[in-house]
């Protein structure tokens, strides 16, 4: 079973600009966790690694000396950039991925991901990050699910309808089918593991639905192409009939998964 999933620089170009609005936000809640587990403070510099639109750098900043935040798309780090004027936060993004890793980019006391380390040669970027990451440090892994609630009652229609029109997405099905972060982890330098989660409830727009099947690359428009009209009727018909007064209630289980090295 192939375990690497082929790397592809501009695979979100077209998701890029639904992703900030589409996909559910990290609660603050969960990065107070993370510094006060991760013992962060302004002597320390952070990395986002696979930032998108720079919602963890931007999170990050204000409790260590310095951010980085690397990813591939310049739509992704134009985005970014401007999230991080807006919020008055100082953040060095630079355009590379995970197969850049390496000495340029100096030493870290935490090395965070959100929904990115699934893209990656996941063995080969442990091993660059064991040399990047001071021997205190850890690499956390940022993750949002729906739990079972009557909340989400409509969360398995939406999924039901992304599989389907996802179903020739080569590397969704790759993703599938290997072993979870875990047991990568587990291999690896940083076999310390603790996970961390926080539950937020919010109502969100019918619509805000369509603008997360755009942010999804294997649904996006530059892989359905003229479906992708189709594809957004079909979500609004079939999850509206959850919705009271056009919102929908969801319920996100924010977690991170915080992976450092054994002690002595």
């Amino acid at each position: 079973m192939m375990d690497v999933i082929p790397f592809d620089p501009r695979r979100f170009k077209t998701a890029a600009a639904s992703y900030l609005v589409g996909r559910p936000v990290y609660p603050p809640r969960l990065f107070r966790r993370i510094v006060e587990l991760c013992g962060l403070d302004r002597s320390h510099r952070a990395m986002d690694l696979g930032c998108g639109p720079g919602q963890i750098a931007i999170a990050l900043a204000p409790y260590v000396g310095r951010v980085v935040a690397v990813d591939p798309e310049p739509e992704m780090l134009k985005i970014a950039a401007g999230e991080a004027e807006r919020a008055g936060r100082e953040i060095e993004f630079v355009q590379a991925s995970s197969y850049d890793l390496g000495p340029r980019f100096g030493t870290f006391r935490l090395v965070a991901m959100g929904r990115s380390f699934h893209w990656m040669d996941r063995a080969e970027t442990l091993r660059r990050l064991d040399a990047m990451i001071e021997p205190e440090g850890a690499v956390a892994f940022l993750h949002d699910d729906h739990p079972t609630v009557p909340d989400n009652a409509w969360f398995a229609t939406f999924q039901e309808i992304v599989a389907r029109h996802a179903a020739d997405d080569v590397a969704k099905r790759v993703r599938a089918g290997r072993a979870g972060h875990e047991s990568v982890l587990l291999d690896s330098p940083f076999r310390r593991l603790e996970r961390i989660t926080v539950f937020e409830r919010s109502s969100i727009p019918v619509d805000a639905l369509v603008l997360r099947l755009r942010s999804m690359s294997s649904v996006a428009r530059s892989r359905v192409g003229d479906r992708a009209e189709d594809l957004a009727a079909e979500v609004r018909e079939a999850i509206t009939p959850f919705a009271r007064d056009g919102l929908l209630s969801e319920v996100i289980a924010a977690s991170a998964l915080i992976a450092s090295r054994e002690g002595p």
